[in-house]
Parts: C-alpha cells; sequence; structure tokens
C-alpha cells in the first residue's frame, strides 16, 4: 500500500511539473502603473495554496500589500498586487525586485521545492515546537530549562492567545553549536519541557515536538495554535468590541461559493494571517479583493471547500468566523514593546526572561533572533496582573539606562503620569550592574 501511495504523489508531482513547463508562471512588476505603489501580476497554472506561497514571498520581503485582486477560477491562476516597503515607498531595490523574480516566476518550481510553507531537515539547529496553556513566567521556564540543558537558544518565536501559548524555538549544542542529535538527550529535553508546559493545568493537554524538520515559522505557529483550538472563545479573555475585526460568511447559492468578509484594523502580515488560515482550513480561494490603503483593512474572499462546496452549515461558517478572527488576533498586541540588541551568548534569553518574571512582568509575545553574533530580541510584556506597565515604569527604566539606548514612542496619553507606584520600577537597574547589555530600547506597540 505504502509503494501504491508514493508512486501516486510522484504522478502528480510530475504531472504538476509538466503543466508549470508547459505553462511557466510570468510574473511582471511595474513602477509605472501607480502613482504610490509598486504593482506585481503573478499569472500561473492553478493549485492549491498557490496563493498562500505568492503571499508569503511578498510577506517574508516585509512588504506592505495595500490593494490585491485575485482569481483563481479555472485552472489559470491571476493575481494583482500594490505594494510598498514599510516606508510606504514603492519598491525599487533591484535585489529585492530580482528575489521577487525569481521566487514567483519561471525559475520557481513551487510543486517540489516548497521553500516557504513546506518542511526541509537541517543539521544546523534543532527545532523545538511547543504549546499548552498560557501563565506568568513560562518562557522564563522554558528558557532555563533549556540552559541547564546546555542548549542555546538562536531564534524563537512565542505567540500567546486566548489563553494559550505556542513557540517554535531553534536551539543548538552549547558546545559544538550544531544541532542536537543524540537521541537520549532528545528525549529527555522533550519530556522535560512537557512537564513544564502542563504545570499544574491538567484540563487542557500540553504538546512539546522536537525534529531537525524546518518550516515557515509564522505559518507553523498558525498551524499549531489551530490544533490547540485556541479559537474557542474564554470568557475573561475577550477583546473591546473596537479591536475584534468583524467577520462574516455568507453563501452566494447561484454561484455555489461562500463569500467571506473582514474588516479590522490593518496591520502588518495581515493578508498572509488570513490566507493562511483559509488554506490550512482546507478552503480554496477563487476571487479575493483587498483594500488596505487607509487605516483599516477590508478583505473579500470568494471560498469553496476543497470538496468543492461551499459552507455547508451553521457551525461550519462559525468555525470559519472564529478561526479568522484568532488569526487576526494573535499578532495583535498593545502591550509595551521592549527590543534588546547585545552581543549574543549562551543563557541569555534565560537571563532577561527571569528579571521580567521577577518583577512581575509577563511576555505575551516574543521574536528571538541572532544576527552575526548579535542578539535581536523582541518582547511584548504586560504587568502579570494583566495592567499594562505604568509610566513611572517607564520613565525609572529610561534614567536607569539612559536617554540614548532607551527610545519610548506612542501616544502621551496611554503613558498617563500618576498611576500608582509599579512593582517593577527597579526592572532593569540590576540588569546593567550585573550584566553588559548594549542597546535596549523600550517602545510602546500599537500593532
Amino acid at each position: 500500500m505504502e509503494v501504491n501511495m508514493s508512486f501516486s504523489h510522484d504522478m502528480d508531482d510530475e504531472y504538476e511539473k509538466l503543466i508549470r513547463r508547459m505553462n511557466p508562471p510570468r510574473v511582471v512588476i511595474d513602477n509605472e502603473a501607480c502613482k504610490n505603489a509598486t504593482v506585481i501580476r503573478v499569472d500561473s497554472a492553478n493549485k492549491h495554496g498557490i496563493l498562500l506561497e505568492v503571499v508569503q514571498v511578498l510577506t517574508d520581503l516585509d512588504l506592505i500589500v495595500t490593494k490585491a485582486y485575485i482569481s483563481s477560477d479555472g485552472g489559470w491562476f491571476m493575481d494583482v498586487f500594490n505594494v510598498t516597503d514599510q516606508d510606504g515607498n514603492k519598491v525599487t531595490d533591484e535585489e529585492v525586485l530580482e528575489y521577487i523574480h525569481k521566487s514567483l516566476g519561471p525559475e520557481a518550481c513551487f510543486a517540489s521545492s516548497m521553500r516557504s510553507v513546506g518542511v526541509k531537515q537541517s543539521m544546523d539547529s534543532t527545532v523545538i515546537e511547543l504549546t499548552g496553556s498560557d501563565r506568568p513566567g513560562l518562557l522564563s521556564e522554558v528558557s532555563a530549562v533549556l540552559t541547564n540543558l546546555k542548549c542555546n537558544v538562536v531564534s524563537a518565536e512565542v505567540w500567546t492567545h486566548n489563553t494559550r501559548a505556542a513557540s517554535v524555538m531553534r536551539v543548538t549544542d552549547e558546545e559544538t553549536g550544531l544541532a542536537i542529535t543524540d537521541a537520549q538527550r532528545l528525549a529527555r529535553i522533550k519530556e522535560l519541557l512537557c512537564n513544564v508546559l502542563k504545570g499544574s493545568n491538567k484540563a487542557r493537554g500540553a504538546r512539546t515536538v522536537v525534529s531537525h524538520a524546518v518550516t515557515h515559522t509564522d505559518r507553523r505557529l498558525h498551524q499549531m495554535m489551530f490544533a490547540d483550538r485556541d479559537y474557542e472563545r474564554v470568557d475573561d479573555d475577550v477583546l473591546d468590541d473596537k479591536q475584534r475585526p468583524d467577520v462574516s460568511v455568507v453563501n452566494l447559492l447561484d454561484k455555489d461559493y461562500s463569500v467571506v468578509t473582514i474588516r479590522s484594523k490593518d496591520r502588518p502580515k495581515l493578508l498572509f494571517d488570513t490566507v493562511c488560515t483559509l488554506t490550512d482550513m482546507q478552503y480554496v480561494v477563487f476571487h479575493a479583493s483587498i483594500d488596505a490603503e487607509g487605516p483599516e483593512a477590508y478583505q473579500e474572499y470568494y471560498i469553496r471547500h476543497v470538496d468543492g462546496s461551499p459552507v455547508k452549515s451553521d457551525a461550519e461558517r462559525q468555525r470559519v468566523i472564529q478561526c479568522l478572527e484568532a488569526a487576526i488576533e494573535r499578532r495583535v498586541s498593545e502591550d509595551l514593546k521592549l527590543e534588546l540588541c547585545t552581543t549574543d551568548r549562551v543563557g541569555l534569553l534565560s537571563d532577561v526572561t527571569r528579571i521580567f518574571r521577577e518583577n512581575s512582568l509577563t511576555v505575551t509575545r516574543a521574536e528571538v533572533a541572532t544576527k552575526a553574533g548579535k542578539a535581536v530580541n523582541t518582547f511584548y510584556v504586560r504587568d502579570a496582573s494583566g495592567y499594562p506597565v505604568d509610566s513611572k515604569t517607564i520613565e525609572s527604566i529610561r534614567q536607569a539606562i539612559g536617554q540614548t539606548i532607551l527610545k519610548v514612542k506612542g501616544n502621551t496619553e496611554d503613558t498617563k503620569p500618576g498611576s500608582e507606584e509599579s512593582p517593577t520600577r527597579f526592572l532593569f537597574g540590576g540588569l546593567f550592574k550585573s550584566r553588559s547589555f548594549v542597546n535596549f530600547k523600550l517602545i510602546r506597540s500599537y500593532s
């Protein structure tokens, strides 16, 4: 049976390659057609997931999609994207334009490479995937365990939503700087991390996966949180109505489509998050229109399930709505944003998050990276009681580490003086006396 399944898969793969050779994708990049955006048009043979592949390439380049028109009815896929860089300017960097051509044009081989959205093996690092109940100090406990096990965290992404937490970490052996391959050691790492995730909460499960697979981190986090059912509402974790995205799903019976409309505050990677979720829920986007030129984004998708049917029941409709709301909310944070840039060393993440925990700060989202020997870390934190860190804490931190190193951005009404004395006033006083951190920036986040 396995031989037959493998043979069938190989035949399908070869057929897709043949179709792409006969109808190679075409990419046109135009900086003249639109006054304030670069227009990218992609024409290609159609297949499930191709929209996500295109959107992912643009998102990974940190491009902002201001408008998009998608049509993939039949065997051909046609997309038009209006994009800008992070500063709102047209894309003129030749290296970026060349990368788009190579990634989406005839040189690309979507059918077999799976470079953006799939899995490949790597012996440079070991990948650890964690899901479980969120609680104050969880990241600190996880990173302390890894440090004790002689693991160096080279990158990590942490999301929390609706009382659940998920993380994808890449670690190396402290001594060799390479992936950890010893089976007994990997089993020990998995066992101890799973114990940390379980904590005292037995109501919902914890999951730890250790591998050498390399995936697209953001997509994997969406998949992990979806599998963990973070879209199921919890009464004490309800967003303000102004923050919650407006999602609706209606059926066009005469066309056999379901129409999904989404209105929400615009932000980076919004299009990726919604397309990723629809794709992983096994829906096909036949037509779509995206408008994100203002502070609010409007998205409209004409979808069917991969089996060819529109949304069949009210229960399915509610599930689509809940999953899209969750996908949008996972990146939304009005917590305090801390940016750390310093020389990387083993145990750095453990030390920093321990100080957060000891001073009643909890991490709601984190991005940890290592570049050329430098640790570039971003943390979104709040007081463990659920309240934002007060303005007196912000000012005391600025005084502790110096005006040139620490920067605060945001509206003054969001950092009103006169709040009660925070237990985190001394947060970085001891930190800078005991450690040599080169650059620590504090920013109010409205992503």
